[in-house]
């Protein structure tokens, strides 16, 4: 019998901080539980942010470099392949609750069509179970229907002050509205079913309800990641200069005011208490999931992957968001449950893995062929217990900051559109982050873990950072579109080999 498929995304959330890899502060038991049964992967990395991208990604299997969804709002090309129309051929219908933030393709609709006034569109295979879009109506609707009479804005993000809880409660989040959604809609299905639950949380603003407002104290957590102030910050880069410099509050906290260089280190203490108490909110409600489908007897008839889009930088470098090049922003988490990989059960895997692999790794299990090619490879084998062949050594990842309608980064650095990317190739040992316009970084991981020290032009590195640009150079070539590569025509026809 076919199992059910439930991929999870919970948005912005970073891949340490899970209790089940050591986190000294987050408690995910949830998650923690589901990783004891299942596999959980260490060194997961998203493919590029923000969500469109990164999401582009995720759903077809594709480096940014191939697939071209480069900020949110760029078009995802209607001839590639994705998870939903894959699992369709399966004989699933695959079903959403959230949303994809999958931009169409602007040549494949009529010009007046409304869908290309935003880029928050629906991947295209997905019907539909409960939307949730930016202006989270649905969700103030829902509110309302509970009584809270006065949700008729996003202003109930609002707080009295950084770390207070909003006005609804535990049981009226997105989070949990997105679950009750996908709870009742589970108790009506009569034949194996693939979902989608794409949760909002811990993408900000930033702000959790009571009892997860007060359940870490600022302070708590980790070193963070930086520089002793925000100018020896802002010197390693010109990049990083101006990418410190356009962030603002309002982007993170409802209401707020001004440049996040305003922000105390204490105000982003306060934050982080915050987002760890946001993501506790997200395992509680994985949580009901999971008894939910214990209870109904499915929960050994289903795989479960959950991940996130890309990360946050929560304080590392003097930032929050993601973009940029470092792990903050695109080491995320991945646990992946399989009930037919029992074998495997509490499994580790410390192997560098990208978003780019879910796609073939759905698509192995079952019984699939993507159509067309794919940057990703299977994960299968890890689910199982066996080690791949030839896997990889470094995590690739890409992002990509044009400035399409407005060109400001474009004049900001004396740059085409196309020059405004960079590349990221980083081992246990080293971190090489190429830019097309701009002069490029390297960090000595094993000296330097938090990135601060740029050893690029240092003498005694420049053989290193000649061996990582021609293995990132290797690396692009080798991933070049093979759709048809490996096709050849012959006398008697079509013949294909892509496993070779």
């Amino acid at each position: 019998m076919k199992p059910n498929i439930l991929l999870i995304t919970a948005d912005q959330w970073r891949g340490d901080c899970l209790s089940a890899i050591g986190h000294p502060t987050v408690r995910t038991p949830n998650i923690d539980a589901l990783a004891r049964e299942g596999v959980l992967f260490r060194r997961h990395y998203a493919g590029t942010a923000p969500c469109s991208p990164a999401r582009a990604t995720l759903y077809t299997g594709l480096y940014q470099a191939n697939h071209r969804v480069c900020q949110n709002g760029s078009p995802l090309d209607a001839r590639f392949d994705n998870l939903a129309l894959a699992a369709r051929r399966a004989g699933y219908d695959p079903t959403l609750f959230g949303y994809t933030d999958v931009s169409p393709d602007p040549r494949a609709v009529d010009p007046q069509d409304p869908v290309l006034t935003s880029y928050e569109g629906v991947l295209p295979g997905f019907t539909v179970g409960q939307i949730l879009l930016e202006h989270e109506k649905q969700w103030l609707s829902w509110l309302r229907s509970k009584g809270r009479t006065g949700a008729l804005t996003r202003d109930v993000h609002r707080t009295e002050h950084l770390g207070a809880p909003p006005a609804y409660s535990s049981d009226e989040t997105q989070t949990a509205f997105l679950t009750d959604a996908f709870l009742a809609w589970c108790e009506i299905q009569d034949r194996p079913w693939f979902a989608h639950v794409s949760f909002l949380r811990p993408h900000p603003p930033f702000c959790v309800p009571e009892p997860y407002a007060s359940m870490f104290a600022p302070g708590d957590g980790p070193v963070y990641a930086r520089a002793a102030d925000r100018q020896d910050e802002a010197d390693v880069h010109p990049f990083l200069r101006f990418a410190m410099a356009i962030q603002q509050k309002s982007s993170f906290v409802l209401g707020a005011e001004g440049p996040v260089s305003d922000w105390t280190a204490a105000d982003i203490d306060r934050i982080r208490a915050t987002y760890y108490g946001m993501i506790a909110e997200v395992d509680a409600q994985f949580g009901r999931i999971v008894a939910a489908l214990r209870d109904s007897g499915e929960w050994d008839k289903t795989i479960i992957v959950f991940t996130s889009d890309h990360a946050e930088m929560m304080g590392d470098h003097w930032s929050l968001g993601k973009g940029g090049y470092h792990d903050g922003s695109y080491h995320i988490p991945l646990v992946i449950r399989d009930p037919a990989a029992i074998a495997a059960a509490g499994r580790q895997v410390d192997a560098f893995t990208s978003a780019a692999d879910i796609m073939p790794t759905l698509c192995e299990r079952l019984g699939l062929i993507p159509r067309n090619h794919q940057d990703g490879r299977s994960l299968l084998p890890f689910v199982t217990g066996q080690e791949p062949e030839r896997w990889r050594d470094a995590a690739f990842f890409e992002f990509d900051f044009r400035d399409v309608v407005n060109a400001t980064r474009e004049a900001q650095f004396g740059l085409r559109s196309n020059e405004c990317n960079l590349s990221v190739l980083r081992d246990e040992a080293f971190k090489y982050v190429h830019f097309t316009g701009m002069p490029p970084l390297l960090f000595d991981l094993k000296a330097d873990p938090m990135e601060l020290r740029n050893v690029a032009e240092d003498p005694a590195f420049l053989a290193v950072r000649l061996r990582y640009a021609e293995k990132l150079l290797a690396l692009r070539a080798a991933h070049l579109d093979q759709t048809l590569a490996f096709t050849e025509l012959t006398a008697e026809g079509p013949v294909s080999r892509p496993t070779v």
